[in-house]
């Protein structure tokens, strides 16, 4: 069996997500992200529950692991580091930006850009294809006029995320398509899944979210 608790306390809400192998089995989501903390024991415990398992069942705990907000990275990863250990499980860690995209696989244009608002004109981003490669890699920007223009001239791409909306004022180009797409644990599924056949754990002890690197201005691909 493949039971995979799947974590995502990154953005603006926290979730989790049972799945048995890629399969979604047991879903729940808090959209008040200020008590992130005291919601996700009990939301792991429920789904648990409402599975018909017990802990001990776990083949792995699946953890969205930055960038995003520090307090909620940091929630997320102290539980499933915590599990993972208490349960003598693998843990695996997916970047966040990755599992947005995966949540974005079914727009029409041939790439996907994740935004994460990361204040003032600064977001974490990183942009992908449909087979979820990185055509540039995850990176911390200051939007600018410039900002993406060199690939918009070559591929349509779609930004979507909590910091998308900044990139209106300046983007103007109509291979860019600016949507609300929704990501949740329901979205590592797949990916944790690939991980856990492909044994991609995450060394419990070295383990930490991904805050990022300092900011700068992007006017072509990210190094």
């Amino acid at each position: 069996m493949s039971y995979i608790l799947n974590i995502d306390t990154a953005v603006v809400s926290a979730s989790v997500c049972l799945a048995y192998k890629d399969e979604p089995l047991h879903f729940l989501i808090n959209h008040s992200q200020k008590d992130s903390a005291s919601w996700l024991h009990i939301a792991i415990g429920s789904v648990i529950k409402d599975a018909g398992i017990t802990f001990r069942d776990l083949d792995a705990i699946a953890i969205s692991s930055g960038p995003g907000s520090y307090t909620g990275l940091r929630v997320g990863m102290s539980a499933a580091k915590g599990l993972s250990y208490a349960l003598n499980k693998p843990l695996i860690a997916i970047n966040t930006l990755k599992m947005m995209a995966q949540a974005a696989l079914n727009e029409p244009t041939d790439l996907l850009c994740p935004l994460i608002d990361a204040r003032r004109v600064e977001v974490f981003t990183a942009i992908y294809d449909k087979s979820l490669n990185e055509i540039w890699p995850p990176a911390n920007i200051i939007l600018n006029e410039n900002t993406f223009s060199e690939i918009l001239g070559l591929k349509t791409v779609t930004f979507f995320g909590n910091g998308s909306e900044k990139l209106r004022t300046y983007v103007n180009n109509v291979n860019a398509h600016i949507k609300t797409i929704e990501t949740t644990a329901k979205h590592l599924t797949g990916l944790s899944f690939r991980d856990f056949q492909e044994r991609k754990f995450s060394d419990l002890a070295y383990s930490e979210p991904f805050y990022g690197k300092d900011f700068y201005l992007q006017n072509s691909k990210p190094s």
